[in-house]
């Protein structure tokens, strides 16, 4: 199977937000961000696997700050890792507010997308080649995260769970 690189997969995709995407204190509704970013999160998924995709897994999801009427969000998805049927998408989320000129990081989340055949099954994905820094630690850090998904979701022991294990146990080298 072949590979790609991180932006294979990046998707960028804007929203204004309406009064209907709001509550009542004019802030647009979580439910509403979160059914925009599982959109971008699978554009990725699927560029990247070539395939169609579904929703596994959504990390806890903290709002850092209000997103108001009036606002463009710009959400950015790209693939972090890919395993073998599934691919890990991280997101970040932006809110600016366009005659002020201010953008302000609102939200940040990693989704994992399994990619599945024309009969509805898994299939095998890409794989991925991390180029810069940034993206060869994300890369680094999806296995971990993988592992606490499996462990949380008691798909995984957590005495299996190696790679997270390693970030609690003291080697005698450090301090």
């Amino acid at each position: 199977m072949n590979t790609k690189t991180p932006k294979d997969s990046l998707t960028v995709m804007n929203e204004l937000v309406l009064p209907n995407d709001t509550n009542m204190l004019n802030n647009l509704m979580g439910g509403r961000l979160l059914h925009w970013m599982d959109i971008a999160a699978a554009i990725s998924a699927q560029k990247h696997c070539n395939r169609i995709t579904v929703t596994a897994s959504v990390d806890n999801v903290s709002f850092k700050h209000a997103i108001k009427l009036g606002d463009v969000v710009t959400i950015e998805a790209k693939v972090t890792r890919a395993f073998n049927t599934s691919v890990e998408v991280r997101l970040d989320v932006w809110a600016q507010n366009v005659p002020s000129g201010t953008r302000v990081k609102s939200n940040e989340a990693y989704y994992t997308f399994v990619a599945l055949d024309q009969d509805g099954h898994k299939i095998e994905v890409p794989g991925l080649i991390p180029e810069t820094a940034a993206e060869k630690e994300l890369f680094a850090g999806a296995l971990r995260r993988r592992q606490l998904r499996l462990v949380l979701g008691g798909k995984m022991k957590a005495d299996e769970a190696t790679e997270l294990k390693a970030l609690f146990i003291n080697d005698g080298n450090k301090g």
